[in-house]
Formats: structure tokens, C-alpha cells, sequence
């Protein structure tokens, strides 16, 4: 970073592109202004992020669809009225060469570095650029999140999601050495399309773009959604067949349709029949009355 000094024709400029209109001048008072600000740096340049304090009114409840959301990794969301949000890959395939190319060219000049010498300017050259690619793939995921919960929030009412334990889906499948694990390299693999997906922050989006608009965020167990029949609401053996395929094996029912609509259709009615989990902003905290604070029952 270029040293400003006390000249001011020696001081960098900086081009700013606002994305949000600020509450300054004549917009400011005491309940409309900034009271803090945030410089970030990423591979791709630098943002400020203002803390702003404003007043807004409580939505109202607001009546609308109900629709439940099953996140995936073939079809990203899949909605139980039918609908499906898509997204292409995340990096291109040029990207992915790209990538693949720049990690290789940073491996080798790792290995070449001598133990305690200092990194030279080549091999910090090749990660900022592995840096700008994966900071170029983070965006367009953020831009596709943001767009998506959106378009989700203002069109329904109620949603309802699973409450998906991502940390134990993504567990290693190697094992010990005394008993390894099978197929572990196609575990990773699905491993790191699930954190791609990034299911937790589209969560986490939903949930404040939902409740700003007077809708209704919910949770609901996750297991045994995709064996579920959304028909007959019967659990069967061999009824998902394939990885996009359902078939009831009931003989009373037969119903056959795509699993991750079927399980987007479970989803909702567990919420209707009062499976919903208590949301996390709702649960009371307790802390340790030894470190000299009550707990919250108590106050």
C-alpha cells in the first residue's frame, strides 16, 4: 500500500462504486447514521462496509404460498411446487485449468524451496493468482445466493427448509489405519460439491430476507426426507431407486416422480404436522452463573 503523506497531491486515489444509498447530510439524524465502518481486502480489491444504525417498521404478518425448499447438489433447490433453481458451474472450465495449472506451478516451486529459505516473489505471485480464481468463484456464488433467496422471499409466505447437519455430512471417509475406509476418494469428491454449494449461508440469507418482509422461516428434521413417499407419507425399502428417481413401493400407492421434488413435498407437510424445530434465535441462552452472570432464566 502506497505511504500517504502530508501532501495531498501524494495521497492514492481511490474510485468508489456505491451499492447502497447512506444515511449522510441532509438524510442523517439521530436515528438514521453511520456509526461504524469496516475495510475489507480480498484477492480482487478492497470494500468498506458501514455499520448504520436506522429505524424500520415491524413487517406484518404477511400471507402468502408455503413452499419447501431441498437443497442438492445435481439440482441445486428444488421447490415443492415444482419449481427448480439452477446455476451453472461455478468455475468455468477454463477457470478450472487455470486453476489446476496454478497449483501445480506452486507445488513445484514449493518443493524446491529449501527448508527456512524465504518464499520469493514468483511463488507469491502464483497465489494471488490461485487467489483471484477462487475469490472470482466466491463472488458469482454470492451474487447467485443473494439473487436466489430474493426471489424465494418475495414470492412465499412460508418457508420451510431441512435442518441439514452439514459438519457430520461432510466427515472423511478414510478412516484408520486398522479400518480404512471405501471409496474415499469419491467421498471427497462429494465432499467438497456439498461445501461448494455453500447450503448454510442460502440458510442463513433466507432467513433475515424472510423475516424482513413479514414471511416465516422453519426448520424441519432432515432424516428420511428423500425415502419419504410425498403421496401416501410411507417409508419403504428400495423406494428411491436411483439418484433422481423415486418410486413407492407400496402397492397401495406406486406413486413415481423425481426424489428431490418429492423430498422438497415431505418437507412442508413435516412442517404442517408440527415436526418444525425451534429456530435458533428463539432457543434462551444459558450461561455459567460461576463467571458472575445469571443464567437467562433467571434474570
Amino acid at each position: 500500500m502506497a505511504r500517504i503523506r502530508r501532501s495531498r497531491s501524494a495521497a492514492p486515489r481511490a474510485r468508489l462504486r456505491w451499492t447502497k444509498d447512506l444515511p449522510v447530510g441532509k438524510h442523517a439524524d439521530k436515528h438514521h447514521r453511520i456509526t461504524g465502518a469496516r475495510l475489507a481486502k480480498d484477492a480482487l480489491g478492497r470494500h468498506i462496509a458501514f455499520r448504520v444504525t436506522t429505524l424500520a417498521q415491524v413487517p406484518g404478518p404477511r400471507p402468502g404460498p408455503e413452499v419447501g425448499v431441498d437443497a442438492g447438489i445435481t439440482i441445486p433447490l428444488a421447490l415443492s411446487d415444482g419449481e427448480v433453481v439452477e446455476h451453472g458451474p461455478w468455475p468455468t472450465k477454463k477457470e478450472e485449468a487455470r486453476l489446476l495449472h496454478y497449483e501445480q506451478r506452486a507445488a513445484r516451486r514449493k518443493g524446491h524451496r529449501k527448508k527456512g529459505r524465504r518464499t520469493g516473489r514468483r511463488p507469491h505471485k502464483t497465489y494471488d493468482q490461485i487467489a483471484r480464481i477462487r475469490a472470482t468463484v466466491k463472488r458469482r456464488r454470492d451474487d447467485w445466493q443473494h439473487k436466489t433467496t430474493t426471489s424465494i422471499a418475495e414470492t412465499y409466505g412460508t418457508v420451510v427448509v431441512e435442518a441439514l447437519s452439514i459438519t457430520n455430512m461432510v466427515k472423511s471417509a478414510k478412516g484408520t489405519a486398522e479400518q480404512p475406509g471405501e471409496n474415499v476418494a469419491q467421498k471427497a469428491g462429494l465432499n467438497r460439491s456439498i461445501l461448494g454449494e455453500a447450503w448454510g449461508r442460502t440458510v442463513q440469507l433466507l432467513a433475515y430476507k424472510v423475516a424482513r418482509r413479514g414471511g416465516r422461516l422453519a426448520e424441519v428434521p432432515a432424516p428420511g426426507t428423500s425415502q419419504e413417499c410425498a403421496q401416501c407419507h410411507t417409508v419403504t425399502a428400495g423406494s428411491r431407486r436411483t439418484q433422481a428417481g423415486f418410486v413407492c413401493n407400496d402397492p397401495a400407492c406406486g406413486w413415481e416422480g423425481n426424489a428431490d421434488h418429492n423430498a422438497a413435498r415431505t418437507v412442508p407437510r413435516r412442517y404442517r404436522t408440527g415436526h418444525a424445530l425451534v429456530p435458533a434465535a428463539g432457543r434462551a441462552v444459558v450461561r455459567r452463573a460461576s463467571h458472575g452472570v445469571k443464567p437467562a432464566t433467571a434474570r
